[in-house]
């Protein structure tokens, strides 16, 4: 497979970004399409979940890998890249990143820290002279961590840009150079993705390549990564609008003005082999890598705190539902919803691509895409896979019956809920929901339903049995769906 990004530009000492790009690592599906026949059957389960996802949420299309232990070891792809030309996703297929790219980003950072080109804690202003003096204090560090005080998206920002093709990271800081930061450095967590196109200019002047060369020279080399919408040979998947009824395509925009905070694309596998190199400490070393995941400290001593994870240079740090230590993040703009997570124990990565904005966890998501591949938690409760009849389910307090089928495919258990009353208010968020039936695949091919994946119009969620014919799937901190016979 290859693909090429391009950009018809040279700026400043910048090379000429023709990009050649290709995939060396070995995925256990078919070459074309990723979603043949395998005999593997961590891949067989995963396809599987993918597809189910697919089928539940309504997006048009989705492909997602897992890096583990040197290799992709499973590449998936389920839906169309393209409805209108009935064309699938394939292995091949590009995918907005989003926010996805502030991680590339900030190892690009890293890197040039690493070598001493760039003081993570010194004035921005020092290697941008021509920065309005309001910013110059803010630093890489803060840039990075979202502390800098820097404004997010504002007013008419997302109506107007992407009119307008940006040809360095300088031009697009002229965007918002002007506005006031909205507290002091260092004080307070503010989510910015225009902190990372400040960062971009920075990145520009320390390593004086254009921030796209940079990253291709250096971060993501040899890698099916590059600028969004500058894909060659029909690769790229189309953007699509669910969120109002039928599927609607969404025209592409100039991304240039976010490169670094949301302005990539890649194919799964890439986006997976990526986190696997930083894994494997080929892009900055093994120390560099531990302190990026450090959370940022502000000024008052506390962590940099988002949601239900700490903050630290680029990533969000965390734990899974089994404890184990993760470093991710995930991305949403027009067209695209995704999430990169890496388990730096384990030496894992997962990546999550679709071609639809969606309400969605992509975190757990990712978490149940990646648990075909690895070791299985202790104290799993065995269970048998029901018989179809009717199941009683509590959720957020309310009891309810739904009606439940279940079968056995190639000595995998799988079924299907139907969207009672609780469970039509909780998923009321979402963009779209076919059939209003939740999906359940079992990962393990034994006929049992021990654990399995629970696929529903928001994500994947982790379904785990409790005891003998009762089930127990966790959505969120106050909501946790009970089923039994």
């Amino acid at each position: 497979m290859r693909v090429t990004f391009f950009r018809p530009f040279a700026p400043l000492r910048f090379t000429a970004c023709v990009l050649a790009l290709s995939c060396t690592a070995t995925p256990a599906l078919a070459a074309d399409t990723c979603d043949g026949p395998s005999d593997d059957a961590a891949a067989m389960t995963a396809q599987k979940l993918l597809q189910a996802l697919v089928a539940t949420n309504g997006v048009p299309g989705m492909g997602a890998a897992v890096w583990r232990d040197g290799r992709v070891v499973w590449t998936g792809c389920a839906g169309l890249r393209d409805v209108e030309a009935r064309s699938p996703v394939q292995r091949d297929t590009v995918f907005r990143l989003a926010s996805v790219s502030k991680v590339i980003a900030a190892t690009a950072a890293a890197k040039l820290a690493e070598e001493g080109r760039i003081d993570i804690d010194a004035p921005v202003g020092d290697a941008l002279p021509w920065l309005p003096a309001t910013w110059s204090p803010v630093t890489v560090r803060q840039l990075a961590s979202h502390t800098s005080g820097a404004p997010h998206y504002a007013g008419n920002d997302l109506q107007v840009l992407g009119r307008v093709r940006y040809p360095t990271a300088r031009d697009a800081v002229g965007i918002f150079s002007g506005r006031a930061l909205l507290s002091a450095p260092g004080t307070t967590y503010r989510y910015s993705s225009w902190g990372y196109t400040l960062l971009g200019a920075v990145i520009e002047a320390r390593s004086g390549e254009h921030f796209l060369d940079y990253v291709r020279h250096h971060v993501t080399d040899g890698l099916a990564i590059g600028a969004d919408g500058e894909t060659d040979g029909g690769r790229a998947s189309q953007l699509y609008d669910i969120e109002h009824g039928a599927v609607r395509h969404v025209p592409r925009t100039d991304m240039s003005y976010t490169w670094p905070g949301g302005g990539l694309a890649a194919t799964p596998e890439a986006l997976a082999t990526f986190g696997g190199r930083v894994l494997e400490h080929r892009i900055v070393g093994a120390a560099r890598w531990q302190a990026m995941r450090q959370p940022m400290r502000l000024a008052s001593g506390e962590p940099a705190h988002d949601s239900t994870y700490d903050v630290g240079f680029g990533w969000r740090i965390g734990r899974d539902a089994d404890g184990e230590p993760v470093a991710h993040h995930a991305g949403i703009t027009t067209g695209a919803r995704s999430v990169l997570m890496l388990w730096p124990a384990q030496d894992t990565a997962a990546s999550v691509l679709s071609n639809a904005m969606w309400a969605s966890a992509m975190e757990p998501t990712a978490q149940v895409l990646a648990a075909p591949f690895r070791s299985q938690p202790d104290g799993l409760v065995a269970a048998a896979c029901p018989a179809s009849g009717r199941l009683a389910g509590t959720l957020k307090g309310a009891r309810f019956d739904t009606e439940a089928s279940f079968r056995i495919e190639h000595g995998r258990c799988v079924g299907e809920l139907a969207g009672a009353e609780p469970l039509r208010a909780f998923f009321a968020n979402a963009y779209a929901w076919p059939g209003q039936r939740l999906r359940i695949v079992s990962l393990a091919a034994d006929g049992s339903l021990s654990r399995a994946a629970l696929a529903t119009p928001y994500g994947l969620y982790d379904l785990r049995a409790t005891g003998a014919g009762r089930w127990s799937a966790t959505f969120n901190a106050e909501a946790t769906l009970e089923l039994a016979l």
